[in-house]
């Protein structure tokens, strides 16, 4: 299976027609629903004042979520991009802002300013076996990604999801999950660090699960978000596996601030996660991932 499509192309929030008028000008949506993921993790449904003023976003793109009186915060997007009238982010509570947005009740109005941020190359990636490798919370701004793969499922060979957490609580999405691991054009492997004796699936790291996977490693992109630790880790097995650093693309998230590459609180030696990222393909940020000092 050849390769096909040109994965070098980025996107330019700037250019992006939902962002290009006001990018600095929270825009208010309303809270339509709420859901409880974990103990300190939620999914907040939003929808435009005009429901045909729906917010166009690419898999892989972050928003800016405005708490009023509290501040704001880069949140990615975690939605269905063909289902633009409905914007979906899931977040946790970690600080003033995050807890803020969390304790939102429906009929509550959000600031949003968006969308930024490079995304996954899911268009120039068809052709290809697809693995997805998401640690925690980074399932949330795969999910996106996902959605894309499996609406367009013909355009693509084989494609796998590896997704791992501490513990069974702290899975995302789990009927979403259950729903995908029923698809048999779809292999879903889950695993956890630790579980009750009652827990009868995976119980290790994700890199551990690699090798059972049926992909082609040389017509293979994999697709990989998590905490910074994991996604070493991941990347290193799978260049053990026969992938090459341009097959392999991470999300980074790093001080982000302002979404447009103005403040400079996401720089990374020569590059803005804000705005060349927050997806990067691995051989481009390769020399600055694991950099404490920059």
């Amino acid at each position: 299976m050849a390769k096909t499509g040109n994965m070098d192309t980025l996107f330019d929030p700037m250019t992006h027609p939902a962002a290009a008028a006001h990018p600095l000008a929270p825009q208010p949506f309303t809270v339509q629903n709420v859901r409880r993921e974990t103990a300190d993790t939620f999914t907040l449904t939003l929808a435009p004042p005009n429901p045909e003023d729906g917010l166009l976003f690419a898999p892989g793109q972050f928003n800016m979520l405005y708490a009023f009186g509290t501040g704001e915060a880069p949140i990615s997007i975690s939605g269905d991009p063909d289902r633009p009238h409905l914007l979906v982010h899931t977040i946790r509570a970690v600080g003033n802002v995050t807890q803020a947005l969390c304790h939102q009740k429906v009929g509550s109005t959000i600031g949003v300013r968006g969308p930024f941020g490079a995304p996954w190359p899911v268009a120039a990636a068809q052709g290809n076996d697809i693995l997805v490798v998401a640690g925690g919370l980074g399932l949330a701004p795969l999910r996106p990604a996902i959605y894309y793969l499996l609406t367009r499922r013909a355009a693509y060979g084989s494609v796998e999801i590896i997704y791992g957490a501490r513990t069974p609580q702290d899975l995302l999405y789990r009927r979403e999950l259950e729903r995908w691991r029923g698809r048999f054009d779809l292999r879903v492997h889950v695993t956890v660090d630790s579980a009750p004796p009652e827990w009868k699936a995976n119980v290790g790291v994700v890199t551990a699960l690699i090798p059972r996977t049926r992909l082609d490693p040389y017509h293979t992109v994999a697709f990989i978000c998590g905490p910074g630790v994991m996604m070493r880790f991941t990347v290193r097995e799978l260049l053990n596996y026969g992938l090459k650093e341009e097959q392999l693309f991470v999300s980074l998230e790093r001080n982000m601030k302002c979404g447009l590459g103005m403040c400079g609180h996401c720089q990374l030696g020569p590059v803005f996660v804000c705005k060349d990222g927050p997806v990067f393909r691995y051989d481009r940020i390769k020399d600055w991932m694991d950099r404490r000092e920059v």
